[in-house]
């Protein structure tokens, strides 16, 4: 009996680290925790300018296999997610959860393009 608590409770911990340790899926278990829900795919809200980015990226990655353009994604990506992070911590801070619900919305864009990416870069 011990051990199956310990194993259940072993799993919700695993669950709870998992969620916790990365910036998007902490926010938007903030979001909840806070009763709003989370921006849907169907919202508008993305500004053009950063939704001409979200294309432009996903347009590169769309190009025959060149390991330099795939580089120069991976390294945009990345400091767009810091500079998310940064931001949605600091929305979270002032208690502003309208303008933390935004950033996390920019933040699914950019971990649906890594997604991409690393599908990309996997040989087939």
């Amino acid at each position: 009996k011990e051990q199956y608590y310990s194993e259940q409770h072993s799993s919700l911990i695993n669950k709870a680290y998992q969620t916790l340790l990365n910036p998007l899926s902490r926010g938007l278990y903030l979001l909840e925790l806070n009763g709003v829900e989370p921006a849907q795919e169907t919202d508008c809200d993305a500004d053009s300018v950063f939704l001409m980015e979200i294309m432009e990226i996903n347009e590169k990655l769309a190009d025959p296999k060149n390991e330099d353009v795939l580089e120069e994604i991976e390294t945009v990506i990345k400091v767009k997610q810091e500079e998310l992070t940064k931001e949605v911590t600091a929305a979270f801070e002032r208690d502003d959860l309208q303008e933390a619900k935004k950033l996390l919305a920019k933040m699914k864009y950019f971990a649906n393009l890594e997604d991409k990416l690393k599908s990309k870069k996997i040989p087939s």
